[in-house]
């Protein structure tokens, strides 16, 4: 059955009206801005932890620590000097249960979590996730990408961010992704109720869906946006924010509008196609400042 509820549209205005997000005094320094953790990356996708990693900084966190498989280790590292990047051990194509002891301390001092952008082995990525979640408690956790898996698994017994697109909300759901696409408020919904989980349905438009039982809806229109690496900087993004302080919610809905505005902000520089995924989260210091002083 098709949703018939009508979600409140997201969009500039209602950022600065219903999430102002607060900006630091001259005075905060890096651990006051925020520690965020990304647990990301493997030997064929070590660039996803990179575009996060990025992200997250230009969201404006203050400090970076970044946990990756030890293969790809020193070249994320030589990629984001500014982060401190630990080399996880691997056991096939995914990360070794054994490197959840080596974060599990900085876990618990992280103010905000993201797991999932490039990971590898959907099975070991579920296995790890449940089992660093036991270090996570009062933590925002975001999981993307293989990372969601794991709410299949087990209660993981954390406030949750999912952010899949259509194809992935399928596999989690058991559905196909064309019922997905026909009602995919319906299915942030149900995904929401029933993962009791802040869901972000990403796609032209996307759905943001709160156990609560709030929705709203972001347009981007902009298929530039579709493209490799893009779901990775808006997780990216969202990490960063909710590092600052910002509950899930907050952090999610200023992630997908400044990725939608970043989106075209390059439109007008490079065309509607063809920019790349690297190239977004630049644009977003300069449209943060815009916004500040429009507040």
């Amino acid at each position: 059955m098709v949703s018939t509820l009508n979600p409140r549209q997201l969009d500039v205005a209602a950022l600065l009206e219903t999430w102002p997000m607060l900006i630091p005094g001259d005075d905060t320094d890096k651990e006051q801005r925020g520690h965020v953790l990304i647990v990301a990356g493997s030997r064929e996708i070590p660039g996803a932890a990179i575009l996060a990693s990025e992200a997250a900084l230009r969201a404006g966190a203050g400090k970076l620590t970044v946990a990756t498989g030890s293969s790809v280790a020193q070249g994320i590292a030589l990629a984001v000097p500014e982060a401190r990047v630990i080399g996880l051990p691997e056991s096939g194509d995914g990360l070794d249960l054994a490197g959840v002891a080596t974060l599990a301390a900085l876990a618990e001092c992280a103010d905000a979590i993201l797991i999932g952008p490039g990971l590898a082995d959907e099975t070991a990525t579920g296995a790890f996730v449940c089992e660093l979640m036991q270090h996570c408690q009062g933590r925002s956790v975001i999981l993307d990408a293989t990372a969601m898996n794991a709410v299949t698994r087990q209660s993981l017994g954390v406030p949750l961010l999912l952010t899949p697109h259509a194809g992935e909300m399928a596999h989690l759901l058991g559905e196909s992704k064309e019922s997905i696409v026909a009602d995919p408020l319906s299915a942030a919904q149900r995904a929401a109720t029933h993962w009791q989980a802040t869901v972000a349905l990403k796609g032209s438009s996307t759905f943001i869906a709160t156990p609560a039982g709030e929705v709203w809806r972001f347009d981007s229109a902009n298929v530039g946006l579709a493209t490799s690496g893009s779901g990775d900087s808006l997780a990216g993004l969202i990490v960063g924010f909710a590092g600052r302080e910002a509950d899930l919610l907050r952090a999610c809905a200023w992630g997908v509008v400044m990725h939608g505005l970043a989106g075209q902000a390059l439109i007008k520089k490079r065309g509607l196609l063809g920019y790349l995924a690297r190239e977004l989260s630049g644009e977003v210091p300069a449209l943060l400042e815009q916004l500040r002083v429009q507040a």
